[in-house]
């Protein structure tokens, strides 16, 4: 028996259907069949359970959005999709759900300002290799220094993690906006 891998599952089936905020520590142990002492030898929290489990989701969920996208499409109807597929995957996982909610949302956005940075690379790197392809390609701009590529990406991640101080009630439109005219501007050739 993997102790871990029950709390995780038994976390995550509590998590999808009560939510972060009703589900709770003493639901997940007896659905595991284990004690609560037991609990705090594979996580110091409720937090940290929840957040192992949305970066799977969230990693699961990025690797489904690069499969199942025309990456040969210009580069604003790929991007286009890309957003709109994953504003449309956290609106239907009531785990990714979570990081619109107010009730956790600055405790995700805490985690992935202090850890995040690792478990977003791979997202990272995908994009930052779509748009060195675009620009040998010549679908982005030449003015545009390959160098300020990763900046885009990194800014939109940068936005997202302080809809708050923005406005919450914004997103996700902000989002598919900015990346909208990232796009545009990355690809339109300057007359």
């Amino acid at each position: 028996m993997d102790i871990k891998s029950d709390i995780f599952k038994y976390g995550k089936a509590l998590f999808s259907t009560k939510g972060f905020k009703k589900t709770n520590i003493k639901e997940i142990t007896q659905a595991a069949g284990i004690g609560a002492g037991t609990f705090y030898n594979y996580y110091a929290s409720k937090e940290q359970l929840f957040l192992e489990i949305y970066i799977q989701e969230n990693e699961n969920l990025k690797k489904g959005l690069i499969e199942s996208i025309d990456l040969d499409q210009e580069p604003v109807k790929v991007m286009n999709q890309l957003i709109m597929r994953n504003l449309e995957a956290v609106q239907t996982n009531p785990i990714l759900k979570e990081w619109y909610s107010r009730d956790f949302y600055k405790e995700l956005e805490q985690y992935y300002r202090n850890e995040g940075s690792k478990n977003i690379d791979s997202f990272r790197y995908f994009y930052m290799d779509l748009f060195r392809n675009w620009k040998a390609q010549g679908k982005i701009r030449e003015d545009i220094d390959e160098d300020l590529l990763p900046g885009f990406f990194d800014s939109l991640v940068y936005i997202d993690t302080h809809k708050d101080e923005i406005g919450i009630q914004y997103f996700p439109r902000i989002i598919q906006y900015l990346t909208e005219f990232i796009m545009q501007g990355l690809t339109n050739h300057p007359k």
